[in-house]
C-alpha cells in the first residue's frame, strides 16, 4: 500500500494494493500490523456502512467524548470526502482537506480523532464504509455547519439533502471552546 500525507498532519490518503484480472479484483482494506505501523496505532473498534443517493451530504460530524478516528472508503459509487481540523490550539485549526473517494479509485482516507468529518455523494448512489477507533456516542456528537462560510468548502452541490440534525450544524467560530477537542503536539 502507498500512504500519502495531506496538508493536515495525521490526515492520510491510502492506496491499497489492488490485484486484478479479467475476473475482477482483490484488495486488502485493513491489516492490523500494516495499518498500525503506517496509518494509526489506535485500535479500530466499530465498523459502519452508509448507503446514500446523489446529493446527500452527511456531516461535518465529530465527538468530543469518545472521539473517533476514521478510516473511510467507498465500495460502490463516488463521494467527495472532507476532514476539518477543529482542535483548539492546532496550527491548522479551521483548515480542511478533501478527496474524491470512489469504487473506481479504491482510495482510503484516514481522519484522526479531533477532526470533523463529512461527505457528499456525487454518483447516483454510494456505499460508504468506515472503521472507527471509538464507539458511536450520540450524546457526544456535534456537527459543524456543512456550509460554514469561514471554512469555504467547495461542496459539489449548493443544495444538498441533509438530515435534520446536520441542517442544525453550528459554524465553527460559534462553538464554545470547551466543546471542541484540544490539540496535543
Amino acid at each position: 500500500m502507498q500512504i500519502h500525507k495531506t496538508d493536515l498532519p495525521g490526515v492520510l490518503i491510502i492506496e491499497p494494493k489492488v490485484f486484478g484480472d479479467e475476473r475482477g479484483y482483490f484488495m486488502e482494506t485493513w491489516s492490523l500490523p500494516r495499518y498500525a505501523q503506517g496509518v494509526t496505532p489506535d485500535t479500530f473498534v466499530q465498523d459502519n456502512v452508509s448507503f446514500s443517493r446523489k446529493g446527500v451530504l452527511r456531516g461535518l460530524h465529530f465527538q468530543k467524548v469518545n472521539p473517533q478516528g476514521k478510516l473511510v472508503y467507498v465500495l460502490l459509487g463516488e463521494v467527495f470526502d472532507v476532514a476539518v481540523d477543529i482542535r483548539i490550539g492546532s496550527p491548522t485549526f479551521g483548515k480542511w482537506t478533501g478527496i474524491t473517494l470512489s469504487a473506481e479509485n479504491k482510495k482510503q482516507f484516514f481522519i484522526p480523532a479531533g477532526f470533523a468529518h463529512g461527505f457528499c455523494v456525487t454518483s447516483d448512489t454510494a456505499l460508504f464504509t468506515y472503521k472507527c477507533t471509538d464507539i458511536y456516542n450520540p450524546q457526544a456528537e456535534a456537527c459543524v455547519l456543512w456550509n460554514d462560510p469561514d471554512l469555504n468548502i467547495p461542496w459539489p452541490t449548493d443544495a444538498p439533502e441533509l438530515s435534520a440534525k446536520d441542517a442544525q450544524g453550528i459554524k465553527l467560530a460559534d462553538f464554545v471552546t470547551e466543546n471542541l477537542p484540544l490539540y496535543s503536539a
